[in-house]
């Protein structure tokens, strides 16, 4: 099924158009620490309060606080010591008190755990309470931490180191998480080669697939696993041959060959293959050659050839949906407000993603370009911290206008499209 493409859609839609036919992957059972990093499937909840018992806060003397209340100087008889890991065997009565230890249940008839040096131990096997700063405190209760039945971790959550610990603390060996997506990876064009042709790349006869390289780069970095499967040449054959081997993928990346000349096969083959195409073309700069289809169910996804392209169109559509098959909610990087610490032109009336790095200056985020804006700069995707996001209908800023920029190096991500 093929839809209609000839209408150029903005980042923004197409961004909406790829997610809508993305969905999470199954999930798999993963021992507890093999579960770090991925996205739990299941919503955990707690078998047992956390504590399981009152416990004490210090090293110290659990007593009773009417013994205590404005009697400083009050003398306790210590009827049994209880360290972390033991129970107490008595309750405390008028005028006693047990010895305890940080971590340790709290007896029975006890409110107050004295710290200890605000006791003096004396000879007569009782101890003198020297200040009351602690009376009704130092008592942790069971439950403070976590009751029985609460979430403890939300389907969609990501499982970091608090979460393993939490999950841990409830005697969870295994979790469910989503699976992590393979992503198959296809360069093209016969001046393309991989790096064991250092010589010819080097003599300046063929251009090295740094592409291939960035989307594995990228894949792993969003917590896929890439699956380089070579440059297709310029030949219709060789290119059915990469996408077949891909069919065992989640994900298919292709880098190149979106053109219409007559030696881009891509789009022809795709248009004849079982697929359906969401669309062709975008109305972004970088980045106006991206397509989009399933190639029987499998999502595809066919980037620009120049390296800069390749990478914000990555950015912008690829890593969002593999967050997605990992089960994420928040798929984009969060947007951060900037001001311009330049002025800037973008004539053509198109979304424009230019490459900034960003500087603090009296508080507030700063954007400076990288350098010349070419597709063709990779250096200037290297240089950069950000995307400022320069919408259609916006022609020209200066220096010190608001816009939004996507940080690269930010964790946090929101469910909304930020451009």
């Amino acid at each position: 099924m093929t839809h209609d493409t000839s209408r150029n859609l903005t980042p923004r839609e197409a961004a909406n158009a790829i997610l809508r036919k993305i969905e999470p992957l199954t999930s798999e059972s993963l021992p507890l620490l093999d579960a770090l990093g991925r996205v739990c499937a299941e919503t955990v909840t707690s078998p047992i309060d956390i504590p399981a018992w009152d416990n004490s806060a210090m090293d110290g003397y659990a007593a009773r606080s009417d013994d205590l209340r404005d009697r400083e100087g009050v003398a306790l008889r210590v009827v049994e010591a209880i360290a972390a890991g033991q129970f107490p065997t008595r309750t405390i009565s008028a005028g006693q008190c047990a010895r305890i230890f940080t971590g340790a249940p709290v007896p029975q008839g006890a409110d107050s755990v004295i710290r200890q040096e605000d006791a003096s131990v004396l000879s007569d096997g009782t101890v003198r309470i020297d200040a009351l700063r602690d009376v009704g405190r130092n008592v942790r209760p069971r439950g403070e931490d976590i009751t029985r039945g609460t979430t403890v971790c939300e389907r969609g959550e990501e499982i970091g180191p608090p979460q393993i610990a939490v999950l841990a603390a409830i005697a969870t060996r295994s979790v469910q998480a989503y699976r992590v997506p393979t992503v198959a990876i296809i360069g093209s064009g016969d001046e393309i080669v991989d790096l064991d042709q250092r010589d010819a790349i080097l003599d300046g006869r063929k251009i090295a697939s740094s592409n291939s390289y960035a989307m594995a780069a990228m894949s792993r970095a969003a917590g896929a696993v890439p699956l380089d499967l070579g440059i297709a040449r310029d030949d219709p054959r060789e290119v059915r041959e990469r996408l077949e081997q891909a069919s065992t993928a989640d994900m298919i990346v292709t880098s190149g060959g979106m053109s219409v000349g007559e030696h881009d096969h891509l789009r022809t083959l795709l248009q004849d293959a079982s697929s359906d195409m969401q669309f062709w073309r975008l109305k972004s700069r970088p980045g106006a050659p991206v397509g989009f289809g399933m190639i029987n169910g499998t999502p595809w996804l066919g980037l620009p050839g120049n390296p800069v392209s390749t990478m914000v169109t990555f950015e912008l559509f690829v890593r969002p949906a593999l967050r997605k098959m990992m089960g994420h909610q928040a798929l984009f990087r969060r947007p951060t407000s900037v001001r311009l610490g330049e002025p800037i032109s973008t004539p053509a009336r198109l979304t424009h993603f230019l490459r900034v790095r960003l500087t603090d200056e009296a508080g507030t985020p700063v954007a400076h370009l990288t350098g010349p804006q070419g597709s063709g700069i990779a250096s200037s995707m290297a240089k950069a911290d950000a995307l400022l996001i320069v919408p259609e209908d916006v022609s020209e800023g200066s220096p010190g206008e608001a816009f939004q920029a996507m940080r690269l190096n930010e964790a946090v991500h929101v469910t909304e499209v930020p451009f």
